[in-house]
């Protein structure tokens, strides 16, 4: 005997069963028969496949790309790490070859200087055993082991520094996303692991964008000069770089180039450079 004994015999037998404190995740699947449960959308629901031709070894490869405008945008990180409902598009920016090993973020897959090919053939192709994945999505170390390889690639390339950064920074963008997955909730170890190389990568992003700023034209990862200065004082404030984020964001509040958007964010920043300089 319970208290919701008797339901049963009101034609509610299907709520008699029920915990009257359920979590609130586990909803009821039907209460009628016109209800139906709301269903999460999968995340192959969010990619498309696409093909490629290697400019390596000129092979077909097949990639997984995000569909433009289909995931929903729901907020910015501070770096401008973009936050979809239900997707996460920084898995889906790599492109890497299984026949030679080239790899390359999507922005920078494009023909390569004849000595550029020579240096990937000799230094990566030669050694190199790619893991060929046949799963309709890209877990999140699939999706690091791929940016692991653009990294190395754009190293034997002798990319510019500018690409080597923007790997970096969509690594920890990746990174990022791992932890707040809630995978690794039940490895502590690991979890504060990605943690750290998330800081690494944020590190080596903010070391490369402050040299190409001083040797390189913009437009630079399809930034402007105003926009890449409130990235590079984003990241130089997440590594407790608080002095040169204090400068580059002074900096663009007093341009009279930089966009009310820019202008938006740097003010912001500033606040949060403040907070942290009172707790310090």
């Amino acid at each position: 005997m319970g208290l919701l004994s008797g339901l049963g015999s009101l034609g509610l037998g299907n709520i008699e069963k029920m915990d009257l404190f359920q979590e609130e995740d586990k909803k009821q699947k039907v209460l009628s028969s016109g209800s139906e449960e709301v269903k999460r959308p999968q995340e192959e629901e969010f990619i498309f496949d696409k093909q490629l031709v290697c400019p390596v070894c000129d092979k077909k490869i097949a990639v997984k790309i995000a569909k433009s405008g289909r995931a929903k945008l729901i907020a910015s990180d501070l770096d401008l790490r973009p936050q979809y409902e239900f997707f996460d598009s920084s898995k889906y920016d790599t492109v890497v070859c299984e026949s030679c090993g080239y790899s390359a973020l999507t922005r920078y897959h494009k023909a390569l200087a004849p000595s550029q090919v020579k240096a990937i053939r000799e230094n990566i192709s030669k050694s190199v055993n790619v893991t060929r994945y046949r799963e309709t999505t890209y877990s999140y170390e699939q999706a690091l082991e791929r940016y692991r390889l653009c990294l190395a690639c754009a190293m034997v390339k002798k990319a510019k520094n500018s690409e080597k950064a923007y790997i970096c920074l969509k690594m920890a963008w990746l990174l990022r996303g791992y932890v707040e997955s809630g995978e690794l909730d039940k490895e502590e170890e690991k979890k504060q692991g990605m943690k750290d190389l998330e800081q690494e990568s944020l590190r080596n992003a903010y070391t490369g964008f402050l040299d190409a700023r001083q040797n390189e034209s913009f437009p630079m990862c399809g930034m402007d000069e105003m926009t890449m200065d409130y990235l590079i004082a984003a990241i130089a404030y997440e590594i407790n770089e608080m002095e040169a984020a204090a400068r580059m964001v002074q900096s663009i509040l007093v341009s009279n180039v930089a966009s009310k958007r820019v202008k938006e964010r740097a003010l912001y920043l500033k606040d949060l450079i403040i907070e942290a300089r009172k707790k310090a």
